[in-house]
């Protein structure tokens, strides 16, 4: 090798620059969040509005939704006629 050819090229230069500083700017931030997250004090609580339930009477009863029956095997038939036997066909 020669003594000229030794050396750093720019873009060489640029991507250790890159790499080695620029990339640490996400990593230095996570660093600062997560300090400031453990450090911080919590919030004290608010005190909440007791609910108040209404007494008209007592509640209705549950009861089940009613959904329409679908038609198939499984609920009322398709068909509204009756089944007839074809007629035999002799060719």
């Amino acid at each position: 090798m020669s003594a000229e050819g030794a050396g750093y090229t720019p873009s060489v230069v640029w991507e250790l620059i890159w790499l080695m500083v620029i990339m640490k700017i996400p990593i230095l931030y996570l660093c600062w969040v997560v300090y400031w997250a453990v450090k911080a004090e919590p919030e004290r609580e608010e005190p909440v509005a007791a609910l108040v339930r209404n007494d008209d009477g007592p509640p209705p009863a549950w009861q089940p939704r009613r959904r329409p029956r679908r038609p198939g095997p499984h609920g009322h038939p398709t068909r509204t006629y009756a089944r007839t036997r074809r007629p035999t066909v002799h060719t």
